[in-house]
């Protein structure tokens, strides 16, 4: 018997490792051709992945490790030296994906089966017994307080009894200030490659096109080990944990990275799993190393948003790929792959996934997918874009973040879009002081692009959008506007866009 784990299953702290006769890994290359990823996207998952071999064999485990183009060239191999063998693989969080590797191996005589996947907390049948349970007038929408409490209960984590630790369910008024003049986080951890990385590297570097070239990117950092990855969690915990929750929203010109964890990367390839996380981050509160608005700001991402979004994505799956309530067409403009814009918060923000294959969450939310979502562009391209761009993403993760949330391409995740002008920008960073575009202004040349969008957008989408969540204020503003200002705001959107499509916003 074999077990089969995929280059996102790289957890080596499985029961079921020992109950089989081998593991079996395929590096298949033609994954990395599909798409321009980012380099440190593919050197990461490659150079984990034979990382994560050579660990299992030190271990004194047997590994079947195959160099392919394909996962079928893979399993030709496996079962030329093995035929008829039973595989067993941890459930792939891909739609589709259990099929596709159900397929392939009886086409080759042999047989898979599945385990739950360690890289997740909840498995299908669990969260759809919740879901089953909920009271919603809908029974096609999902929303994340009721599922995060259930789970916070469920596990008893940051639980004071009955009653949530600290009084409160979430900290959110906390958690969304701005950091003094003169502020600057901790310096985020950076991993130096090893000879096998450095190896992946040079290899991503000549045989694939890529989101950019080596080149154009900062020297890689990421973890590729599971002792890495402890490492920089406990970076975290000690230097940035503390200061997280206050500026988790916040975005500071020449920061990329914020006091965020960096983590995603690793829990997404299994080098930590997401319970290990969650309670070292308990810890730390229990030992008074971070307060209670950071610790429950990090656990809710983890406990509750990343485990809902991986199952709305599995329920809402295929038509989520392909849905668009708003009927966007637009594509996306140059800038989204150069950086080259005078906007400065958008150039920050493409320039950080360039760079570092990374954005943290308010960047990729309320700046880049909120000027795409408010300049009209197709969800399905946005998504392919962060898909490609970001070293963490995955289709399960991208999608329901991207076309769910980003673009609200449709309501299974949230009630609302989530749009804003230029002022969300500026109550949230200090991007707008330098940048030649006026925050303070909607309309004429030289108003911030953002603001006339958004207020277009609101127009454009009226008959869907009014009445919907918390859109009341934002549409009492809009009839304020008499046919002058409208004229005025359309006249600006229109040339905005045309800058957009040229390069040259």
């Amino acid at each position: 018997m074999t077990l089969w784990l995929l280059g996102t299953q790289l957890d080596r702290a499985g029961d079921y490792l020992d109950d089989h006769d081998r593991v079996l890994l395929i590096e298949a290359s033609a994954f990395a051709d599909r798409r321009p990823y980012h380099p440190h996207k593919l050197t990461l998952v490659f150079a984990a992945m034979r990382q994560f071999r050579d660990d299992l064999r030190e271990r004194g485990l047997t590994v079947d490790y195959r160099q392919v183009e394909r996962f079928g060239d893979g399993l030709d191999a496996h079962f030329d030296a093995h035929p008829g063998d039973e595989l067993t693989v941890p459930r792939p969080a891909a739609h589709g994906a259990a099929s596709r590797l159900r397929e392939l191996v009886a086409d080759r005589g042999g047989t898979l089966s599945f385990v739950r996947n360690p890289t997740f907390l909840l498995t299908p049948s669990e969260f759809d017994e919740w879901a089953a349970c909920r009271t919603t007038n809908d029974p096609d929408t999902y929303r994340l307080e009721g599922f995060y409490r259930w789970m916070r209960r469920e596990t008893g984590v940051l639980m004071d009894g009955e009653e949530p630790a600290g009084g409160e369910w979430n900290f959110d008024e906390e958690n969304r200030e701005t950091p003094p003049e003169g502020w600057e986080p901790p310096e985020p951890p950076r991993f130096e490659p090893d000879e096998t990385t450095r190896e992946v590297a040079s290899w991503v570097d000549t045989a694939f096109d890529t989101f950019v070239d080596a080149d154009e990117a900062a020297p890689f950092r990421w973890p590729v080990t599971r002792e890495a990855a402890l490492s920089a969690l406990e970076t975290f915990v000690d230097a940035r944990f503390a200061e997280f929750g206050a500026y988790q929203d916040a975005m500071v010109e020449g920061e990329w990275a914020m006091s965020h964890s960096l983590l995603s990367a690793s829990i997404n390839l299994g080098l930590l799993r997401p319970m290990e996380v969650i309670e070292r981050a308990e810890r730390a509160y229990e030992a008074g190393e971070a307060p209670i608005n950071s610790v429950e700001g990090f656990v809710r991402q983890l406990l509750g948003w990343r485990e809902f979004v991986r199952h709305v994505y599995r329920r809402s799956m295929p038509g989520m790929a392909d849905a668009n309530q708003l009927d966007q067409t637009a594509e996306l403009p140059p800038a989204y792959w150069t950086g080259d814009t005078d906007m400065t918060c958008l150039s920050e923000a493409v320039g950080h996934v360039r760079e570092h294959g990374y954005a943290h969450h308010i960047e990729r939310l309320m700046v880049l997918a909120n000027f795409a979502l408010v300049y009209g562009a197709e969800p399905g391209e946005l998504n392919e874009w962060f898909h490609e761009g970001f070293v963490d993403a995955f289709h399960w993760v991208t999608t329901p973040n991207v076309v769910g949330m980003g673009s609200f391409a449709t309501d299974a995740l949230s009630s609302k879009p989530y749009a804003s002008s230029g002022s969300y920008v500026n109550r949230m960073s200090d991007y707008c002081s330098s940048c030649p575009y006026a925050v303070s202004r909607d309309t004429g040349e030289g108003a911030c692009p953002f603001n006339s969008l958004y207020w277009t957008f609101l127009r454009e989408h009226e008959e869907r959008l009014r009445g919907t969540g918390r859109m009341g204020l934002m549409y009492s503003h809009v009839d304020d506007k008499d046919a002058a200002e409208w004229d005025a705001l359309e006249e600006r959107a229109a040339r905005v866009r045309e800058l957009a499509r040229q390069g040259e916003l």
